[in-house]
């Protein structure tokens, strides 16, 4: 398997990173940090990587994604699979005070990987095989008020996917949709913790699964599917008076 990672250094995509590495896969990992990807870079080549590339780069910077695609097929020599999985999630009252705080996180968790899925959504409708994965939210679902701008972004992209997943479904290529729930990594280390709550190692193996068998639509854990239904059925008279 050839991968590419894009937001490696990620809690999420580093423990999916790892199932892949006991395989045996060559990994192309894409972050900001060059500190934090080289740590990466060391532990996947320990559990059997064959082969892990770094490359860092601002995902903001959308005119240096064709570029750093380019280097993942060039250095892999060829891609089966990719993963996006960076994003913020943001203070919901700073982003709701700021259009340009709104903007810029709409630009991190949507535009930005609008600009990366077209890229190598013809990339790999050209070779007509392999799996595109990325990481949505729950929150996409129904915007809440205590989290529209993050939720918003994700809903768009989840549409986005699904129109993709359309598409690439007459070369074979398999485009898959992860929705997590909430999980217990640095991004919401300052969110105070419930049952609900998932391990990082236990989403990463669910990824990796659902990319294996190229799944459509991925609930992460699997509880978040009918938690959702009954939210997304509730009233709009009902649910704009509850707080969360």
């Amino acid at each position: 398997m050839k991968l590419l990672v894009v937001g490696a250094s990620s809690a999420i995509a580093h423990e999916t990173a790892r199932c892949f590495a006991t395989d045996g896969a060559a990994l192309f990992l894409v972050g900001r940090s060059a500190e934090k990807l080289a740590a990466i870079q060391h532990d996947l080549e320990v559990r059997g990587a064959s082969q892990v590339v770094t490359y860092t780069l601002d995902l903001n910077d959308l005119a240096q994604h064709e570029a750093m695609i380019d280097a993942a097929f060039e250095a892999l020599g060829g891609l089966d699979a990719a993963l996006i999985a960076h994003g913020t999630l943001p203070d919901q009252a700073a982003v709701q005070a700021s259009v340009e705080q709104a903007l810029q996180e709409f630009q991190t968790n949507c535009l930005s990987a609008i600009s990366l899925l077209t890229i190598l959504g013809n990339r790999f409708e050209a070779q007509r095989r392999g799996c595109i994965a990325a990481i949505s939210s729950v929150a996409g679902d129904r915007g809440r008020s205590s989290n529209y701008v993050y939720g918003a972004a994700k809903s768009a992209l989840t549409v986005f996917l699904s129109g993709l997943r359309g598409r690439l479904e007459k070369s074979g290529v398999a485009v898959v949709t992860i929705k997590p729930g909430f999980v217990d990594t640095p991004m919401t280390a300052h969110v105070k913790k419930n049952p609900l709550f998932a391990k990082p190692d236990a989403v990463g193996k669910r990824i990796y699964t659902a990319m294996l068998k190229g799944q459509d639509v991925v609930y992460v854990p699997w509880f978040w599917r009918y938690v959702m239904l009954l939210i997304r059925v509730l009233p709009e008279s009902m649910f704009k008076k509850l707080s969360f």
